[in-house]
């Protein structure tokens, strides 16, 4: 692997792009920490060690490398491009015309990702106000504490300026990893979210090193099952049923086409990370509905059942929120029957299943089959770190969606380096 990457580095264009692809990471980093406007940053600083974060706000700073603890210039990450994602794909399904665009082709395609840059803005307006109006009243719904004199002059003109600024850094946050997809290695939004999450893991292992139920002898332990963890999840991620398509032989003119064997290939995990966002953004409404109420029965209710991520109802209802989001999800993104009608259209089979509508059963009777081991899979991920916490008192950072993109995001950087190698007749990454 070594001898890989010193022969990734001799190719004077696959040298560049490596380069270009940590500046860019390096520029991301430093947005990380350089501040908003209008925030005390003495009280806040004394403040930190008192922060303890739950819900949709632990996964916007994980998915930030710790700037929205920080209120950097990035402090909303790349969450609102997610959520825009997200929210397109789920309309593509619902809207004919989104649907029409996404058959498109590239024309589409880029109408489509010119749509979700809209979007993005739009709600990252939305939640940098949001973020402003919490931080003003002491920011105890995003820190967990109530932080006083965090923004001592609350003056519209300054709000408006603290508001602008975190939109701002959102859309050049999408720039750089547009630049990086264009210019670099792999794709720009994952490697800036890979950059992230793996800039707060040094933290974290501190963290188990000077914490009271940590230590040397821990830590060690920690870091064996992370890599245990992350062998097993290269497995499942890996792992796919492929459905066997051959294709007839068609005459048009004199040429002859088809006449070939292929396969679709059903992942296990077909929804990757998407479910455990859905349900860590879900179970955060009852905490954030109860403060809105202000009835004290509702907030203790909310606190103690739906704040504390070691409580079992909230450990249970996570888990099950995951598993019915992945269904709920790789429904929506794979159609058996839009498969099967194009598999018909261009005369492809599955030998022994007759085309048409008992194709479109199969693949929906294979593919909810694979899907019930996945999302356990997904599940169990998910709920890891919350049963460390409950039982050992530990913050695993192994574990749900920080595990899942960084060997998601490694394994296909490493695909796109290995191809770029074997064009060049080198030895890849992956197959030594």
């Amino acid at each position: 692997m070594l001898r890989a990457f010193t022969n990734a580095f001799k190719i004077p264009d696959l040298r560049g792009k490596i380069l270009f692809t940590l500046a860019i990471i390096a520029v991301y980093r430093f947005g990380s920490y350089v501040p908003i406007p209008g925030v005390d940053y003495a009280v806040l600083q004394a403040a930190l060690g008192s922060i303890e974060q739950s819900g949709v706000a632990q996964l916007v700073n994980l998915f930030s490398g710790g700037a929205l603890t920080q209120l950097a210039v990035f402090a909303l990450g790349i969450m609102p491009y997610i959520t825009a994602s997200i929210i397109m794909q789920l309309l593509t399904v619902v809207i004919p015309k989104l649907e029409e665009l996404k058959k498109e082709g590239e024309t589409g395609t880029k109408k489509i990702t010119q749509y979700t840059r809209y979007l993005t803005v739009v709600l990252a307006v939305l939640q940098s106000t949001g973020l402003i109006v919490i931080i003003r009243t002491g920011g105890e719904q995003l820190f967990g504490v109530p932080i006083p004199g965090l923004v001592p002059n609350d003056s519209i003109p300054v709000v408006l300026l603290m508001v602008l600024t975190l939109t701002a850094g959102t859309a050049f946050i999408m720039w750089l990893g547009e630049l990086v997809t264009q210019r670099g290695i792999g794709n720009g939004m994952s490697l800036i979210i890979f950059a992230a999450i793996i800039s707060a893991l040094p933290g974290q292992g501190n963290q188990i090193l000077q914490s009271e139920n940590g230590g040397p002898f821990v830590f060690a332990i920690v870091m064996l099952v992370g890599l245990l963890l992350i062998v097993g999840v290269v497995f499942v991620e890996q792992g796919q049923r492929r459905i066997p398509v051959q294709y007839a032989k068609r005459q048009v003119g004199r040429r002859t086409y088809g006449g070939t064997s292929t396969y679709i290939p059903l992942k296990v995990n077909q929804s990757g990370v998407i479910p455990i966002i859905f349900a860590s953004s879900l179970l955060y409404l009852p905490p954030l509905a109860a403060t809105i109420s202000g009835n004290v029965r509702v907030q203790q209710f909310a606190q103690t059942y739906f704040a504390d991520q070691s409580n079992p109802v909230f450990i249970i209802s996570f888990l099950i929120m995951v598993i019915f989001f992945a269904f709920f999800y790789t429904a929506i993104t794979f159609n058996p029957t839009d498969v099967a009608d194009n598999m018909k259209k261009y005369g492809g089979f599955i030998p022994g299943i007759r085309p048409g509508r008992p194709t479109a059963e199969y693949l929906d009777r294979v593919l909810t089959r694979i899907t019930l081991p996945g999302s356990l899979y997904l599940g169990a991920l998910a709920i890891l770190p919350m049963l460390v916490l409950a039982f050992f008192g530990l913050q695993f950072p192994f574990g749900g969606a920080t595990i899942l993109i960084v060997v998601g995001v490694g394994l296909e950087t490493m695909k796109q380096l290995e191809s770029q190698l074997m064009q060049r007749h080198y030895e890849g990454f992956l197959n030594r």
